[in-house]
């Protein structure tokens, strides 16, 4: 067992302590932010004079050696090692000797996790962000493309008035919107480096931590030591964020679930995005986006899990916090999963103009609308209200929608229904007289896609 450890000790560690203890298994994810977290340490351990110039230069050499050949696969990380820092400075010292035991000199595993972690994360939001830029731009293009599909907008599952599809779209693309926020929030907050901080008190030796906030991206080095190794506020944060895009995710996965159904038939998911049943030919069934929504659960869990493995933790590092890595780890492995195939499913998607159209029509979802006709003719809103109620049921009677009937019949409800009547209760009218900043007209909708397009061309990426 290869411990850097082991002079306090007697006797070797039960095998099955060991195991339990090690995180090799998992924290070899991120053998990438260590190297580059240990040459950056070098650099600025020379800089301080801590280090000669020739033990840096034999320090990096021997880390970029470890670096290109793991990358390579001609050297393994090994389980036999505790954790991914004691494989990187074992594996050192056996390369170039001496020079390989001064790597560690003036922090600890401590401080050095949370730099790996933070390096990690940092680049995971990068790339997660990215992802749901994506998904941004896949539902820009689809609003685009949809301003005038008319289709019926629900309350409690039940149609309530006609709305576009690019109107509904454009609701996502709010969360999603506000999902990148969340992330460039975070990474701004999160990015300040906790190397040097030590075990929890600092160091003797003349560090300049700034020099190395520096060399690595960071905006600044961590103002308190004991806070920089017990700190998992961030991950929680991020959890918490991708518990967030996974309940959007899940959201818009229930209702492209519920429009595949034979009784909506609003869209047809490409094949490549669904699966059929082993004994019913007919099927095509919509696994993806029940995938994304059961996957879910999966990142909630996370985030209570580390939450309730921090709430009794004293400062400063406690051997608990080890249990945050597997469940970032899934975590954010998931999110990017399921953002790319939704994305991938979104943008193969077909809709159903026909039927949607036909599905506000027969919804009565422009019964508002009648009603407000009424009102402008003088009708007092109460009373107008409750005759379009009695219309609405005179119509399911005869299997008609509003603009089915004839004049006569809607006179026989209301005498001050006119000729007029037809034009103000049309799907388009419904829709494209709603024109207030944020509704699905026409005109509000090609202003709301214009700052979208505005929105997307400002905000790069978080580096």
């Amino acid at each position: 067992m290869a411990q850097l450890w082991g002079g306090r000790f007697t006797k070797e560690t039960d095998q099955l302590v060991y195991n339990f203890n090690a995180s090799i298994s998992f924290d070899k994810k991120f053998y990438k932010q260590d190297m580059k977290g240990s040459m950056a340490h070098v650099r600025m351990l020379a800089k301080q004079g801590i280090l000669s110039e020739d033990e840096r230069d034999m320090i990096l050499k021997g880390i970029e050696g470890i670096l290109e050949d793991v990358e390579s696969g001609k050297l393994d990380i090994s389980d036999e090692y505790e954790d991914i820092h004691s494989f990187v400075e074992a594996t050192l010292i056996e390369r170039i000797g001496d020079p390989g035991k001064k790597l560690h000199t003036g922090r600890s595993r401590n401080d050095q996790v949370a730099l790996d972690m933070k390096l990690y994360t940092r680049d995971e939001i990068c790339e997660i962000d990215a992802l749901v830029r994506g998904l941004l731009e896949v539902l820009q293009r689809l609003m685009e493309e949809h301003v005038q599909t008319v289709m019926p907008g629900f309350t409690h599952l039940q149609k309530a008035q006609p709305i576009t599809l690019a109107h509904h779209l454009g609701a996502y693309f709010e969360m999603f919107k506000r999902d990148r926020g969340r992330l460039s929030d975070i990474y701004e907050r999160m990015n300040y480096c906790p190397l040097g901080s030590g075990a929890l008190a600092g160091t003797t030796y003349p560090l300049d931590r700034e020099y190395t906030a520096e060399l690595l991206g960071f905006a600044g080095a961590t103002l308190n030591s004991m806070d920089s190794v017990a700190d998992r506020d961030y991950l929680i944060e991020l959890l918490s964020a991708l518990s967030t895009i996974m309940m959007h995710l899940s959201r818009f996965s229930e209702e492209i679930i519920i429009w595949n159904t034979n009784e909506y038939r609003f869209v047809e998911i490409d094949d490549a995005y669904s699966t059929g049943s082993s004994i019913m030919p007919q099927k095509k069934n919509p696994d993806i986006a029940e995938l994304v929504r059961g996957k879910t659960g999966r990142v909630y869990g996370a985030l209570v899990s580390l939450l309730t493995t921090m709430k009794g933790l004293p400062l400063a590092y406690n051997k608990d916090m080890q249990e945050d890595k597997e469940l970032t780890f899934d975590a954010i492995d998931t999110v990017k999963g399921c953002l790319a195939l939704f994305t991938g499913m979104l943008d193969t998607l077909k809709f159903n103009k026909t039927q949607m159209a036909a599905s506000a029509r027969n919804g009565f979802t422009n019964a508002t609308d009648a009603a407000d006709y009424l009102v402008n003719h003088g009708v007092p809103f109460r009373d107008a209200h409750g005759v379009i109620g009695r219309l609405v049921l005179y119509c399911i009677e005869q299997g008609k929608a509003i603009e089915e009937l004839d004049l006569e019949e809607l006179k026989s409800i209301s005498p001050v229904f006119a000729e007029d009547v037809y034009e103000a209760v049309s799907m388009d009218t419904c829709v494209n007289k709603r024109l207030t900043l944020g509704a699905p007209g026409e005109k509000a909708m090609r202003e709301v896609i214009r700052k979208n397009q505005e929105w997307l061309e400002n905000q790069g990426c978080l580096r």
